[in-house]
């Protein structure tokens, strides 16, 4: 298992030869605050892993024992006057717009509290993995700001549009069991047990197609929202870049000998 540093408060491992990447927030002092330091190491280690054609699925985790991740780093933007305040926006934005468009299935492994920006790390995943300590929420109308890294978008296409603004609007906390019954999460597990499954989801994920992964993927979040004729548009169009590769031939040639694929990855 490879290890490598994104600056100081991101570490990625590798998993499963090298096809399943963990991007684990390791600021503990802080529980995992996002700083802009943070944020700038978060999109670093985004943009290498989108790149990485071994990669096929990624796994967000954190370090920490009892927090995934709280949210903004309010010490920091406290000191800020407001011409920072906007310089540091887009390297904010960065980290979320990075999970959010890996091009690859993404899994978050979620224990204690995943509060404001950390819940919508989260959000920004395609599946939530999340253990009975779990806290979720966007707390951000209570600070006098608003969830800005995409939790007023994600949250709703979860959860619906009245449930996410009494979410929002009340900043209230939610713990796991609730969490679980309402959608902001998609799997509850034990206490402790976070990251071994999201791990185990992901090795089960990355023993597919690495092209029909993210071509699916592709066609999953392009079609959301879209009307069903266009949907269905998308989804030809991204049935189309896979019908011919070298990992649909395997495909078809291992099940019919009834052998385990070898993917080309092409």
């Amino acid at each position: 298992m490879g290890e490598e540093r994104f600056g100081e408060f991101v570490l990625v491992r590798r998993h499963e030869d090298g096809h399943v990447a963990e991007l684990a927030l390791d600021r503990p002092q802080a529980m995992n605050a996002m700083s802009a330091e943070m944020a700038r190491s978060v999109a670093g280690a985004c943009a290498a892993l989108g790149a990485d054609r071994d990669v096929r699925v990624v796994v967000l985790t954190s370090t920490h024992e009892r927090a995934f991740c709280v949210g903004a780093d309010l010490k920091e933007r406290n000191a800020l006057s407001d011409a920072e305040l906007v310089r540091q926006r887009p390297v904010a934005r960065k980290a979320y717009t990075g999970v959010l468009e890996l091009p690859v299935p993404t899994v978050a492994a979620v224990h204690g509290f995943a509060l404001g920006g950390g819940f919508e790390l989260a959000l920004s995943c395609d599946v939530i993995v999340a253990d009975g300590t779990a806290v979720v929420g966007l707390p951000e109308v209570s600070v006098g700001v608003i969830p800005g890294g995409g939790g007023t978008q994600l949250l709703p296409r979860r959860v619906g549009a009245a449930r996410a603004a009494e979410l929002i609007f009340t900043a209230r906390r939610v713990e796991a069991a609730e969490a679980r019954e309402l959608g902001l999460v998609d799997v509850l597990v034990e206490d402790g047990r976070d990251r071994p499954e999201a791990l185990a989801l992901a090795s089960r994920i990355a023993a597919n197609s690495p092209v029909g992964l993210r071509a699916a993927k592709r066609a999953l979040r392009l079609g959301h929202g879209l009307d069903l004729p266009a949907g269905l548009e998308v989804e030809d169009a991204a049935w189309r870049s896979v019908a011919f590769s070298g990992d649909r031939a395997e495909g078809v040639a291992a099940f019919n000998e009834k052998r385990e694929p070898q993917w080309p990855g092409e």
